[in-house]
């Protein structure tokens, strides 16, 4: 059972996170930088480690999918944000700016 601090902190974080979210995917749609795309797609993918992280929290969602007793879903959700998020870091800190 989760009190009621443990809902509030997963009510904000998924406020939060969807704030995150709605202004990633605004910025898709104004842009078409790749580096920023990359750091989009990370926001997206961290909200979606939100959303499933409560969801489990509530007890909607059982366990993770094991893959030889490795939960592939948790960790993929965990490390694809900042891994795209680097990316995208690579792809802007790579292009030549001419002074």
């Amino acid at each position: 059972m989760m009190d009621i601090t443990a809902f509030y902190q997963n009510a904000s974080h998924l406020v939060m996170g969807a704030f995150a979210t709605f202004c990633a995917i605004l910025l898709w749609s104004r842009t078409r930088d790749m580096a920023w795309t990359f750091v989009i797609i990370g926001a997206i993918v961290a909200y979606a480690n939100i959303v499933l992280t409560t969801l489990r929290a509530f007890g909607i969602l059982g366990e993770d999918i094991l893959y030889r007793g490795i939960p592939v879903v948790s960790i993929a959700l965990a490390d694809l944000p900042p891994l795209f998020s680097g990316i995208g870091f690579l792809v802007a800190a790579s292009r030549r700016r001419h002074p």
